[in-house]
């Protein structure tokens, strides 16, 4: 029986910050153990994709959703599969709850164009206890334990104390699985979670368009779901192919990231049958400095070595903007140097909590789950490109080389859900009516669930829509993040680009051909010495027929690197748009009417600059990256507040002034890298 590590470190977390204390028992496998992938029989050679093209299109999706299969979802009495979750993807009608007497959501969800990829990536603690104890005449279903957790029964276990009126700690044991739950060595269990597992991958193959139309990619997947301390420091697990391993491993088995990485090759990576696999850090902005933490110091230089470079070969993507929040930036963060950044303040949900949190500076913190703690620079994945940067100089290996994505965090099984019109809200039965969306009461984070917001899509440069042609893409990190908006930025760094490329038919083909893409590392310079030259490009969200998307505004060179003087450096600059062109009328100047979120103003279809690093220096390394930024629209808590009628109907969130009502929707590019020549 493994020991249950998770809600040993949720239960101190629950005492004040001065009596934390850290433990991190080892788990124990499952009995028999964990299998490994296997490669199919017969593998049939899958037909390349009709609308297929070598200079890369973008295409959108949603690595990050929620299903009944989740402790959180289930517990709020959230009923949508993996099949709805899927279908919802390819642009179908799901309900959402609350759920009736069939099972059947009573309000009506469904996206105003379909996404291109999706991966349902349910919380893999847990998922065999919440199935047994919501699946009528099930071996568990009668225990005091599941009437506990489904709400029938008081809940009598020594967790009571911390549950709070909620229900999912009935299904928790203090140390090990229950066993009241799961029986002798968890067998019970292991064949619920192992039935669920493989429900969810029959789903995402069904859905999945493996002919040559490739109109829709379905990845399998799901979330590792460490919260040490009540930190998050969770990862989706992405695999590239329905080659996977028996079971989900979870934190419960594998606490730690490098246990997580070391299980998922010897399951996966070395196990001969073609499966591989990526990590995705998440939502960092409530990590306490641990999700970007350099763990291995106290290691052997040798092991020092092989963990950074494992995670550098896992963690190849991180997601910076969800429903909790954008995981970007923050101003005025522990040695951090350079122009204060106007536009860090996106989305920033610890920002919006009643006390905001100290600065961690260079230590690591608890708590932030719960909006306590303190807040480190490398909560944000800015500050990690820069954290990378300094590691590579002190061991040889930057273990924070990583592309950028968004996603939703969706508990809803409703990827893709970004529209800031009309949004119904992400986390079940939390947030069913629009009073609940908008209250200011502590919660996640906390800020009130005023403060989520609908999440953010990832893009992908890929040659097709295919599993492998967009996995490729995720492995060499050709990737951006946006807030929402299908925005769809381009960049390329190299040497030799034309000044005036901008105004050329063949800028991409030119900046894949004398260049490097998003997500590489810059050639050495044939030239020494000779600053490194940017081509930026980026095309504003057309949006759909009743809801356009923004003009752009503004388009920027975000550059980080780790001085000499051991500060963080960082510099904005604007290369496009608005802020480039100099004095403008006030009748220009984008706005938004804040009466009826009509949008104001002048602004861009689309943006295009070629820039060279004024302040470049040959021998420090940096990291690049592209900011696009659309002119300001509503919010979508003020579009909800504007639907109340009358006015003195609406709740206090829509009179709380430290609620934006006006955001500027944005997308980041992937960095581009430069390192002196003769550096690894």
């Amino acid at each position: 029986m493994r020991k249950h590590v998770a809600l040993a470190l949720t239960l101190l977390a629950t005492l004040s910050c001065a009596s934390l204390i850290l433990i991190r028992p080892t788990a124990a496998p499952w009995e028999p153990p964990n299998k490994s992938a296997t490669r199919a029989v017969t593998l049939s050679e899958r037909p390349a994709c009709l609308d297929r093209t070598p200079l890369r299109q973008a295409f959108f999706g949603d690595l990050h959703v929620h299903t009944r299969y989740s402790m959180d979802a289930r517990s709020r009495d959230m009923l949508g599969s993996p099949d709805d979750a899927l279908r919802f993807a390819r642009g179908e009608s799901i309900g959402l709850g609350p759920f009736d007497e069939n099972s059947v959501g009573t309000r009506q969800a469904q996206l105003d164009r379909p996404l291109d990829f999706a991966a349902v990536t349910d919380h893999a603690e847990w998922i065999g206890e919440v199935t047994l104890c919501t699946t009528p005449g099930s071996d568990s279903y009668e225990t005091q334990a599941c009437q506990s957790y489904r709400g029938e029964a008081e809940l009598k276990t020594g967790l009571a104390s911390f549950a709070k009126g909620g229900r999912l700690t009935a299904v928790i044991g203090a140390l090990d699985r229950l066993e009241d739950i799961c029986g002798p060595n968890a067998e019970r269990c292991r064949a619920s979670l192992l039935s669920a597992w493989e429900t969810t991958q029959l789903a995402t193959e069904r859905w999945n368009d493996d002919s040559n139309a490739c109109s829709f990619t379905a990845f399998h997947g799901w979330e590792h779901s460490y919260s040490v301390n009540m930190s998050k420091v969770h990862r989706n697990v992405i695999f590239r192919n329905d080659r996977v391993p028996e079971l989900p491993i979870s934190s419960l088995e594998a606490p730690d990231a490098v246990d997580l990485w070391d299980q998922l090759d010897e399951l996966c990576t070395e196990s001969g049958s073609g499966c591989e696999v990526l990590t995705i850090p998440h939502n960092s902005n409530v990590s306490n400095g641990r999700l970007f933490e350099i763990t291995w110091q106290r290691e052997s230089r040798e092991e020092q070595v092989r963990q950074a470079s494992v995670r550098a070969r896992m963690d190849r993507l991180v997601e910076i903007m969800q429903i909790k929040g954008e995981s970007e930036c923050q101003n005025g963060l522990f040695d951090v140097v350079g122009e204060e950044d106007e536009l860090c303040s996106f989305e920033k949900i610890r920002d919006m909590a009643s006390s905001p949190p100290d600065d961690c500076e260079e230590d690591i913190g608890s708590g932030a789950i719960r909006g306590s703690g303190c807040q480190s620079r490398v909560d944000f994945a800015r500050y990690a490109l820069v954290e990378g940067l300094r590691e590579e100089e002190r061991i040889g290996v930057n273990p924070f080389q990583f592309g950028m994505i968004g996603s939703t965090d969706g508990h809803n099984a409703n990827p893709g859900d970004v529209e800031e019109h009309g949004w119904q809200g992400c986390c079940a039965g939390t947030d069913v009516t629009a009073e609940a969306r908008l209250s200011t009461e502590p919660s996640f984070g906390g800020a009130g669930k005023i403060g989520r917001n609908p999440g953010g899509l990832m893009g992908v440069w890929a040659d097709e829509n295919s599993r492998d042609s967009l996995f490729d893409a995720m492995q060499r990190r050709e990737t951006f993040a946006t807030s929402g908006p299908r925005i769809k930025p381009r960049f390329f760094g190299g040497w030799d680009f034309d000044p005036d490329l901008c105004e050329q038919d063949g800028l991409v083909a030119a900046g894949y051909e004398n260049g490097v893409a998003m997500g590489s590392v810059l050639p050495n310079a044939k030239t020494p010495g000779r600053a490194p030259v940017f081509v930026a490009q980026v095309s504003r969200d057309p949006g759909v027929e009743n809801h356009p998307g923004g003009l752009l505004d503004r388009l920027q060179v975000i550059k980080v690197w780790h001085g000499e003087d051991g500060q963080f450096h960082q510099s904005v600059y604007d290369i496009g748009g608005r802020m480039t062109q100099g004095e403008e009328s006030d009748a220009a100047t984008p706005s938004v009417d804040l009466n009826t979120c009509t949008p104001r103003g002048a602004g861009h279809d689309s943006l295009c600059a070629v820039w060279t690093d004024p302040e470049f220096d040959a021998a420090r390394s940096a990291a690049y990256y592209v900011r696009a930024v659309e002119n300001p629209s509503c919010r979508w808590s003020w579009q909800t507040c504007l639907s109340i009628i009358p006015e003195a109907d609406r709740p206090e969130g829509c009179r709380d002034n430290s609620i934006p009502k006006v955001i500027q929707e944005r997308a980041w590019s992937s960095p581009i890298w430069y390192q002196p020549a003769g550096t690894s």
